[in-house]
């Protein structure tokens, strides 16, 4: 590694470890480009569990009228798992671009393998470079920041507001901008649970910025957000992501979804609040309806068995789960779920079907 890699990752590193508030709210300035090659760690998403207890109420779709385009930004590594998702995910975008009520512009996988692959022609791609070797601890997430901040600093982004999508979403109607008053609009997410948290989240979340509850239940994704707004908000979501990793008390108790709590107080810090929008997505099985929803968000998977019951936990005679497909893409014309199943794994089942029987040359 060069010295000016060195550099790099011993300047990180002294970062994460002195992280104060003062730190945070510094965080606005850009960050240094030199990083070294592609990152050769792959993983693949675990399971979270649903609870019980789905009641809670949040704000449902709003009618905006008002034409203010948003540029969709999906953040990917080049491992054969996330592709397909993208090429899948690009697919249903374009069809929906122009529909009405959308105020969908612009399209970017934000490639975080540092070179370009051979979708770079059909999928509109931004080429940014990984974390140093190591770094990510495994937890190649935490390349998802450090991305967002490359390219929002190098990247020509001609909309005003920003999505951020991921590769296993699939867009299911025209997405007009849920934002407004210069509030983000985002999912609330019943597993990212700050008060719970909150002796951790104040090593991050001082108490003069108030109360722990200003920190939303939220991830980075989906979120419609002012795309000033999160200039300033990712530096310090990369730096927030790196130290709760490097915080054994953080490390375990967040998991996997420590960046979605870092994107969370981060936002917060910067006194970005969210407009939460359960109806921003659906997550088959447990969301039966595709309704006045916007996304399939497809990170569980769906067993049932042959009479259309679910079979949580068993595999099942009939199953759709992505991580069957880490290695190779999903076949065309994949087999449709038997009756009485719901409506939002077949609208899955099919919506995957007609994307890869189009899209050209699929499984190379």
């Amino acid at each position: 590694m060069g010295c000016g890699n060195l550099f790099f990752t011993a300047l990180i590193s002294f970062s994460v470890a002195l992280i104060t508030y003062n730190v945070l709210i510094a965080a606005n300035a850009p960050l240094k480009q030199d990083l070294p090659g592609p990152s050769t760690v792959s993983s693949i998403d675990p399971i979270i569990q649903m609870p019980k207890d789905r009641s809670r109420k949040f704000g449902g779709s709003s009618s905006i009228t008002q034409k203010r385009l948003f540029h969709t930004a999906v953040t990917s590594s080049d491992s054969v798992y996330n592709t397909w998702q993208c090429r899948v995910m690009y697919y249903w975008f374009k069809k929906f671009r122009e529909g009405p009520n959308s105020d969908m512009g612009g399209f970017t996988r934000i490639l975080h393998s540092g070179k370009a692959d051979k979708f770079m022609d059909e999928i509109p791609t931004f080429v940014a470079q990984p974390l140093p070797s190591g770094m990510d601890q495994g937890y190649i997430v935490l390349n998802r920041p450090w991305a967002f901040v490359q390219w929002l600093e190098k990247a020509d982004i001609k909309e005003d507001y920003i999505l951020m999508s991921e590769p296993d979403h699939i867009i299911v109607k025209p997405i007009p901008n849920l934002s407004k008053d210069g509030l983000g609009a985002a999912f609330p997410f019943f597993y990212i649970e700050p008060k719970k948290y909150e002796t951790i989240l104040r090593k991050y979340f001082p108490e003069e910025k108030g109360s722990v509850t200003n920190i939303d239940p939220i991830g980075n994704s989906p979120v419609i957000i002012g795309k000033e707004s999160l200039k300033k908000i990712a530096p310090t979501w990369m730096n927030v992501s790196l130290a709760m990793k490097k915080d054994p008390e953080s490390d375990k108790a967040f998991g996997w979804v420590l960046e979605m709590y870092a994107y969370a107080v981060s936002s917060a810090l910067h006194g970005v609040g969210n407009i939460l929008y359960k109806d921003f997505m659906l997550q088959p099985p447990w969301d039966t309806e595709i309704g006045t929803k916007f996304i399939i968000h497809y990170t569980y998977g769906c067993d049932y068995d042959m009479e259309g019951k679910l079979t949580y936990g068993k595999i099942g005679e009939w199953r759709f789960d992505k991580r069957s497909y880490d290695t190779i893409p999903p076949p065309r014309n994949l087999p449709l779920p038997p009756a009485g199943v719901p409506e939002s794994v077949v609208t899955l089942v099919k919506m995957v079907n007609e994307a890869t029987a189009n899209i050209p040359d699929w499984g190379s």
